[in-house]
């Protein structure tokens, strides 16, 4: 068994290894991974007992140091020596003892609202008890007032995080915190060579920026940059300002490089396309591609998909609303279809997509409406998955 993870960006890319938040998967890194993969071999990896990795890949009395040994078996899998890494809390803790344990697989860190010390113990072992007895239900109904400032709180995107964190496998959790409650890697700091920046999450709860204040003074030349308006999860409260961060830190100069790189954006747009579209739609439009159309097609997977999905500032959900919406304004009904499949790919239910079309029966009118509503139930009650 190995842990779950999905690989973006072009093959030949320097490689850089995301890790996620205890309670969290790998699609707690969705708004920055796609603009990071223009230049990243990008590689996402779920904790035991979230997402797709197996909870029996560790047991109770787990360590950070048996996560990191899991890492290191994806990165060798992928045949990937040397790595820039970049984790969020416990994720972080990983790259902080990959830095410290294994420094030649190391190129480049990111700490992101992360720490040398999760607090006392005690605590930690206590959740385990807990979530051991009741299972995750009880800090599903806490999670985003710990995660997110109050005000994100409340936004719809917070809903899929909230539920990985409900979905995630008791046991799996429970090792997870028992590695919290014995990591403290405080005296350790000074061993780490890799150049680091340490992120800050200015309204983080859970690890406030006195713990990213205490790894910037400890890793010897290690950047400490603090987000206004983020919590505990910053790349999903503030993905611009994470994403920003990250570039400057991981490729110096991106800024430039990211608006005249079309190989970068083709290589991203064809890795979101084909999340959002799926595989199969996605190799009918290559197969079908002519000399012609070919400018056309290049002009979408670098444009569209490249640059505009791949962008931090919304997440795939809302932007599945905006563009069903602008279908059903254009009357472009193929479309539409098309991109009903997709918002159902990107997590919208039934339900929500019906909410989108009365909302554009509002502002596009009636009879845009009537047929977009044909074109979705025929869609939505299609066999297979087209």
């Amino acid at each position: 068994m190995t842990l779950h993870f999905t690989v973006e960006g072009p093959s030949d890319a320097p490689a850089l290894i995301l890790g996620p938040s205890l309670g969290t998967s790998l699609a707690v890194w969705d708004e920055p991974a796609g603009a990071l993969a223009r230049h990243h071999r990008v590689v996402r990896w779920d904790l035991p007992g979230h997402g797709g990795s197996p909870a029996g890949l560790v047991s109770a009395g787990a360590t950070v140091a048996d996560l990191a040994d899991l890492v290191l078996a994806v990165a060798d899998r992928l045949d990937l020596p040397r790595f820039a890494y970049a984790g969020i809390s416990l994720g972080g803790a990983v790259g902080a003892h990959l830095a410290v344990h294994h420094p030649e697989r190391i190129s480049s860190l990111a700490l992101v609202c992360s720490s040398a010390r999760f607090g006392e113990p005690e605590a930690w072992r206590q959740r385990a008890e807990l979530v051991r007895g009741a299972g995750t239900a009880p800090l599903a109904e806490t999670a985003a007032a710990r995660w997110f400032t109050p005000a994100f709180a409340r936004t719809p995107a917070v809903g899929a995080l909230v539920a990985d964190q409900r979905a995630a496998d008791p046991a799996g959790y429970a090792a997870c915190c028992d590695a919290l409650a014995a990591y403290d890697l405080r005296a350790e700091l000074h061993r780490v060579t890799a150049p680091t920046l340490v992120l800050a999450g200015r309204d983080d709860l859970a690890t406030p920026p006195a713990h990213s204040r205490q790894l910037a003074d400890g890793i010897a030349g290690s950047g400490l940059v603090e987000i206004p308006g983020a919590a505990h999860l910053a790349p999903v409260e503030r993905p611009r300002a994470v994403l920003d961060a990250l570039r400057s830190h991981f490729t110096p100069g991106s800024d430039a490089d990211n608006r005249s790189d079309d190989d970068g954006r083709r290589a991203a747009g064809m890795t979101v396309r084909r999340a959002v579209l799926g595989d199969a739609h996605v190799d009918r439009a290559v197969a079908g591609t002519s000399e012609f159309t070919a400018p056309f097609q290049d002009f979408i997977t670098r444009y569209a998909w490249g640059e505009i999905w791949t962008r931090p500032g919304l997440d795939r959900r809302t932007r599945s609303c905006i563009t069903l919406t602008a279908l059903v304004a254009g009357g472009h009904h193929e479309e539409l279809a098309m991109h009903v499949r997709a918002a159902v790919r990107n997590g919208l239910t039934p339900e929500e997509i019906g909410e989108v079309l009365l909302q554009s029966a509002v502002y596009c009118g009636v009879p845009a409406a009537n047929a977009a509503f044909a074109v979705a139930n025929r869609v939505l009650n299609e066999k297979e998955d087209h």
